[in-house]
């Protein structure tokens, strides 16, 4: 709570920016090779001397002079040559030198930890002049307010002015830009100051106008704030507007401003505009009376005057005064129309504008006519500090205009009163100094023993003295005040202090105005370092009997004390009493309290004795003396303090209490054995390695500082615990409770303790149920133990006073239990939540036939709601448990999958009807569970008989499994048979399937890279049996997923006309090219079950679904199959329609062809592509037109070709032992033909065409076993029969013209041929067949099937009957 140096904005790029104005004069290059400059020198240091003697600056080290001086040496005093501003929103910066600027601006950026922090960055450079030999002198950045409403009284953007040695005064945006100009005066500016509306304070305090004051040396200029806001804004949007239009600028709006001559003083070189001001009305006469003489006439009212202070010489400072209203500020034009009239004050504003884009004559013109200058207002001094050998060097005025800082050439600082123009303080030895003023706010919490919050909050006064030969910042009290703060800070830094906010906030705009700026800014240049003072506002009241700034002492010093680590608990215990014994004010005596107890370093029995002797000490005093609030906070923490140390010595004690109830278990130990083997599964899960943090780990102790800051005492004297964050909570538990439910501690004396204390049963049962459920795997490691023990807590926690009510009917539900209840629903932690629930069960039965036995003495059982709830309860929990073990199970090796599913009773309820098949389709997603292998696990649980079949079939599949064993996977089908059998309904097998199937959609269409995602989405949904639910779904998947992605390649491919790239793919429509082609197969597929499911609907009942007994109390989102029985029907011929061209687009990308295929449709079929399915849309019908179907039939001609390069095996056919089986997907998939042939019918084109090409197809490709399987089906074989004609003649000339190994033979054989026919094969083109080189014995039997085929009459039947001759001839010579 002392003075402190907070550095918030570090200036990047400082060597750019001096060597950017020094350009001329660089540095010796020795100081390359040194450190950038923005590294910090040295550490600054603070010393407070609120009540001390003692003033004397410390001495500084020998080591920190060096490193200083090095510094310097590196970098020079460069700064202190050059016109420096900040703007008091501190983000803007202008370092300016003759003719250069720098302009740096805010940006944010993150550090090396990931703070984000405020930096300055280089945003402009340039040269400022315009003429030659002129140099920046003074500068200034003024914040603009905004104007839009969202953003009133923030800034909207900065204005810099800056003045010239020419007298001209420039203003420019952050970006260089320069608005307007004007010369004002023909003499050096010296300074620039300004003045924006504050909020008075105090009703009677003058509303201050805005101001931009100029300084001459013989002249003041003073700008109107609110025309200079208005006429800066006109100019920014004409800039922007003409930059924006590239047209020129029009000439910018004039602007009003007074000029002063300043008589009377030999020399002035700074000034302060302190504002408006009234005279009471003593001082008005009294003025009256010295200036008029005794018969002086006085006023009725006194006139407002506007006071300015000057410093110098001749005399030292000078008071003036203008009287407002004497003179209206006048325009230029109309200025020079009656400047004959007015003799008083000229005015001026557009004489001199400069910078403004004009055309070459106009600019050479203004270049000759130099602007006009108008005479300055006379302006006599009133009054000033004569001191002849002095010379003042700056002024500086306070916030509340009454107070100013002067320094002077004889390093003194004196501080004037500005109301009565007297010098009331003096500092000496502060040569070149620099002034700035702090107004510090007071805290709302100094004043909350004071009457109402109505009175308005006190501001005190600082003055910041920045003694740069000595590199020292000081803080100094307002008026008579000591110091109170100071910092080593370094020689050659620049303080930079504004005086003024925000220019354009009126008293409508600044309501509720929250604007934060900097009052006073430090600027290092070694360091790049911006830093500013923060000083409480009780220091202002620290003279040297102020008990509250003693009290703040002694607070720090404990402080201090407490974060030092090595100190001593004795030590630490008698300095903290005497401290805290010392500190008089009851709120401070309260933090000092609360901070001890904070801290992580004391013991709990030093804080037990500080405690004990602070409440000691009180209750000593008088009743009215001590503050009530700190006795109960004292008296409160001690009950705490004896509480903790109650319970750590009662658990370090070595005696345990044996168990009087060990027969407590024999009703639970039934229950135990029946869910042991699922609880040892499951434990087995959960027992897996994991990583976690230590401070995390259950077993860290708690400390008394944790244990303090959740316990709260009433003021009744019952505690009460916090609940904050789940793991602190679960720390409480562990330290009350964990050592009972191990059997370590006494369990009765630890309830006792508890009980005494006054914390409510209800908060101590959801303390011992949350470290019951949290350290699950040390509870099932000793299950019988742990239950035992937590049995005999919860009877003790039940007995309670205040635990189950009195006045409990066991026919209703007692909160008691439900909370319990309430408790196991809602954990995540299956086994340990039903261990919970079998001891309270067994409780809770107990207490109701203890209660039925005291009321009705009978042999009866009572039968209650709270017994029926808990038998649904436990139910519940042992189906999650089977469950949970089940979603337990990891993945096979090799299968990306994420964490397991964690459910509970209320998620699975939350869930709605399909909650539970949901979280079993997550987990056959990560086990990567083939359909096919599901489905036998559901049948086998259903089929006993069919055992031995899915053996041997497990056998044929055991090759393809991943790194699983046998037994892993039979357990798991065990496990799956398990969960099944408790939800028979909500696992029923469509059930399942369609949420299995819709899993792995939404997994597709997270990375729709994975093709088998939605491969095995559609193996699923073939696997539903229901048809209404298949066709929902199915429905659902297409216009959910699959349309939007099924246009995007449609489209594609039409554009680009063939099979597109891999790239353009993954740009329309999201993934690869071979990816797509999946898809589009998977698109064939679906759209095929939507067809045959809609076929299928009528003729089956609509499914009920229904849930088991124990979960109808669901409530949530619909299930899968709920809403799929909810979709409308398809309209048939419009599914089938785009199956159509799912199909083209399948084989156009299968065998790369090039296609467009909305092409293959007229526009009927165009316009009802990716329509919703449910609507009716008109179709194509009718006999196509003839160019249509002659491309359709292309297509399919080259898809066949496609198919039977693909199937080449020419070794399996040539081996003639039939042919070999084909896959089953893929482009050798055996159905492509087949598939062509049902596209053929659909699309108008003839089958038997397409037959006779694959005959001829597969005969080209020397595939003749199965083009004689397909030969059978053509209708037409005269045509067949010529086509394979010339096909077997291409065969025969490659074997007897073209062959390289020509046999004797052969070419006797060519000799003996009829002429007919040797010129005929001669014609032959052997080069057309893709596989000339055939089995003789093929082509023999291809022309016997060619004379069986063509009829006698034939004309190239005598053509057959020769080749079948030449073949034979050939066959019997080899």
């Amino acid at each position: 709570m002392s003075c402190s140096l907070l550095e918030f904005c570090r200036l990047q790029e400082l060597r750019t920016v001096r060597d950017y104005l020094f350009h001329n004069q660089r540095d010796e290059p020795v100081e390359e090779n040194n450190e950038a400059d923005n590294q910090l020198s040295w550490d600054t240091s603070d010393w407070e001397s609120a009540w001390d003697n003692g003033d004397k600056q410390e001495e500084e080290t020998t080591s920190t002079t060096k490193v200083e001086e090095e510094a310097t040496g590196q970098t020079g005093p460069w700064l202190q040559d050059c016109v420096v501003a900040l703007s008091p929103c501190s983000d803007l910066l202008v370092v300016a030198r003759e003719q250069k600027a720098v302009f740096l601006s805010a940006k944010w950026r993150t550090d090396d930890s990931g703070r984000e922090e405020m930096t300055l960055a280089v945003s402009w450079t340039g040269a400022l002049s315009t003429e030659d030999g002129e140099c920046v002198s003074s500068c200034i950045c003024i914040p603009l307010a905004s104007q839009k409403r969202s953003s009133t009284g923030r800034p909207d953007w900065t204005c810099v002015v800056v003045g010239f040695t020419s007298g001209h005064v420039r203003f420019y945006t952050e970006n260089g830009v320069l608005l307007l100009a004007q010369l004002l005066h023909e003499d050096p500016v010296l300074r620039l100051k300004c003045r924006t509306y504050e909020i008075p304070r105090h009703p009677g305090v003058t509303e201050q106008h805005e101001e931009l004051s100029i300084l001459y040396p013989a002249a003041l200029v003073t700008i109107d704030g609110f025309s200079l806001f208005q006429s800066l804004r006109a100019c920014r949007n004409q800039v922007a507007r003409a930059a924006a239009a590239g047209s020129d600028v029009i000439q910018p709006p004039p602007l009003a401003y007074k000029k002063w001559g300043l008589k009377d003083m030999d020399t002035i070189v700074d000034h302060s505009s302190v504002g408006i001001m009234t005279l009471c009305v003593f001082d008005q006469m009294k003025n009256a009376s010295i200036l008029g003489g005794f018969t002086a006439s006085v006023k009725g009212n006194p006139p407002a005057m506007s006071q300015y202070v000057t410093v110098g010489g001749g005399p030292f400072t000078g008071f003036y005064y203008s009287v407002e209203g004497s003179s209206q500020p006048l325009l230029s034009h109309v200025a020079m129309a009656v400047a004959s009239k007015l003799t008083s004050a000229l005015f001026s504003a557009a004489s001199g504008w400069l910078g403004w884009h004009k055309n070459k004559n106009e600019d050479e013109a203004a270049q000759k006519q130099k602007p006009k200058v108008e005479p300055a207002t006379p302006l006599t001094i009133r009054f000033g500090l004569p001191d002849s050998r002095r010379h003042g060097e700056s002024i500086c005025l306070s916030p509340c205009n009454t107070l100013a800082g002067v320094t002077d050439d004889f390093g003194r600082v004196s501080l004037l009163d500005l109301a009565r123009g007297i010098a009331i303080r003096m500092w000496k030895g502060y040569r070149d100094a620099q002034l700035g003023w702090l107004q510090v706010p007071e805290e709302r919490s100094d004043r909350e023993f004071s009457p109402p919050t109505s009175l308005p909050r006190r501001h005190a006064l600082f003055l910041v003295i920045y003694a740069p030969r000595r590199g020292i910042l000081e803080v100094w009290g307002m008026q008579q005040g000591p110091r109170v703060g100071a910092f080593t800070v370094g020689k050659h830094c620049r303080l930079l202090y504004a005086g003024y906010r925000l220019m354009g906030v009126n008293s409508v705009t600044s309501q509720g105005w929250q604007l934060h700026t900097q009052q006073v800014c430090l600027l290092d240049p070694i360091t790049g370092a911006l830093r500013t003072v923060n000083i409480p506002f009780h220091l202002a009241l620290s003279d040297k009997k102020s008990e509250r700034a003693k009290d703040m002492h002694l607070l720090k010093r404990l402080t201090t004390l407490l974060k030092s680590r090595d100190v001593e608990p004795d030590i630490l215990e008698s300095e903290a009493k005497s401290v805290l014994l010392d500190i008089k004010h009851p709120a401070i005596k309260k933090q000092a309290l609360e901070s001890l107890l904070s801290n992580k370093n004391a013991p709990v029995s030093c804080l037990t004795n500080i405690a004990s002797t602070l409440y000691d000490t009180l209750k000593k005093q008088d009743t009215e003396d001590v503050d009530v609030l700190l006795l109960q906070l004292c008296s409160s923490q001690l009950k705490l303090l004896q509480l903790y140390t109650d319970i750590e010595q009662l658990h370090s004690a070595a005696d345990t209490e044996a168990c009087s109830d060990n027969d407590s278990l024999e009703g639970i130990k039934d229950e135990l054995s029946r869910v042991r083997p699922t609880l040892q599964r499951y434990a087995q899960f959960t027992s897996r390695p994991s990583v976690s943090f230590a401070q995390d780990s259950p077993n860290s102790p708690l400390t008394v500082q944790a244990f303090l800051s959740q316990m709260e005492c009433s003021e009744d004297g019952e505690l009460k615990v916090n609940r904050r964050a789940e793991a602190e909570w679960n720390q409480l538990g562990n330290f009350l409770f964990w050592g009972c439910l191990c059997g370590k501690s006494p369990l009765h004396k630890v309830c006792d303790t508890l009980q005494q204390a006054g914390i409510s049963p209800q908060q101590l049962l959801a303390l011992l149920l949350s470290v019951w459920i949290q350290r699950e795997k040390e509870v099932l490691q000793k299950t019988e133990e742990t239950v035992r023990n937590l049995h005999t807590l919860l009877i003790a926690l039940s007995n309670m006073k205040g635990a189950v009510e009195e006045s409990w009917d066991p026919q209703s539900i007692s909160p008691w239990w439900q909370q319990v209840r309430t408790t196991c629903i809602q954990s995540h932690n299956a086994a340990a939540a039903l261990l919970a629930a079998f001891v309270a069960h067994r409780a809770a039965k107990a207490s109701i036939t203890n209660h039925a036995d005291s009321k009705l003495h009978s042999e009866w059982e009572a039968v209650s709601l709270e017994l029926e709830q808990w038998v649904v309860c436990v139910r519940q929990l042992e189906d999650v448990l089977v469950l949970q073990t089940l979603l337990l199970v990891p993945p096979p090796q090799g299968v990306a999958a994420g964490a397991a599913t964690q459910c509970s009773i209320k998620t699975l309820l939350e869930g709605g009807t399909g909650g539970i098949a949901d979280s079993v389709s997550k987990w056959v997603f990560r086990q990567n569970l083939a359909p096919q292998r599901l489905k036998e696990i559901l049948q086998k649980r259903v089929d006993k008989d069919a055992d031995d079949k899915l053996e041997q079939k497990g056998i044929e599949e055991g090759n393809e499994k991943k790194e699983q064993s046998q037994e892993d996977t039979d357990r798991t089908a065990e496990l799956l048979v398990a969960v099944w059998e408790r939800f028979p309904h909500s696992l029923s097998p469509d059930l399942l399937f369609a949420h299995c199937c819709w899993e792995y959609v939404v997994q597709w269409n997270k990375d729709p890279e994975e093709g088998q995602c939605l491969c095995s989405a559609v193996e699923h949904l073939k696997l539903i049996s229901s048809p209404h639910i298949q066709l929902g779904i199915s429905t659902m998947m297409w216009s959910t997923f699959i349309v939007k992605r099924f246009s995007a390649a449609a489209y594609l491919m039409e554009k680009v006309g063939k099979a597109p790239k891999d790239r353009l793919c993954r740009r329309d429509v999201g993934m690869g090219d071979k990816a797509v082609t999946s898809f589009l197969g998977c698109c064939v597929q679906l759209l095929q079950i939507l067809m045959e499911a809609d076929s299928a609907v009528e003729e089956v009942s609509v499914p009920e679904l229904s849930v088991e007994e124990s979960w109808c109390g669901a409530e949530g989102p619909a299930s899968i199959a709920e809403l799929a029985l909810e979709q409308k029907g398809v309209h048939y011929p419009l599914v089938q329609h785009h199956c159509l061209l799912a199909s083209l687009l399948h084989a156009a990308l299968t065998f790369n062809l090039k296609v467009k295929p909305l092409s293959l449709f007229d526009s009927k079929g165009k316009n009802a592509f990716f329509r919703d399915l449910t609507t009716i849309q008109l179709m194509p019908s009718g006999d196509m037109d003839p160019g249509l179907v002659s491309v359709r039939q292309e297509f399919l001609l080259r898809v066949l070709t496609g198919w039977v390069q693909a199937i080449d095996d020419t070794s399996s056919s040539a081996s003639g032992t039939g042919c070999p089986p084909l896959p089953s997907s893929g482009p050798k998939a055996g159905w492509w033909p087949s598939l062509c042939l049902e596209l053929g019918s659909l699309l108008q084109v003839n089958p038997d065409i397409l037959r006779r090409h694959l005959v001829c197809e597969l005969y080209n490709q020397g595939l003749d076993l199965r083009a004689e399987e397909v030969m059978l089906e053509v209708e037409d074989k005269d045509v067949l029969g010529s086509q394979l004609l010339v096909l077997t003649g291409q065969r025969l000339s490659f074997l007897l013209l073209h062959s390289q190994s020509q046999t004797q033979a052969a070419m006797e054989l060519l000799a003996r041929l009829p002429p007919t026919l040797c010129t005929w094969l001669k014609a032959m083109d052997p080069s057309e067949l893709r596989c000339p080189l055939v089995p003789l014995s093929q082509s023999s039997r291809l022309v016997g099937r060619l004379i069986e085929m063509l009829p006698e009459n034939h004309a190239q039947y005598s053509l057959a009957l020769h080749l079948l001759e030449a073949v034979e001839a050939l066959t019997t010579e080899d």
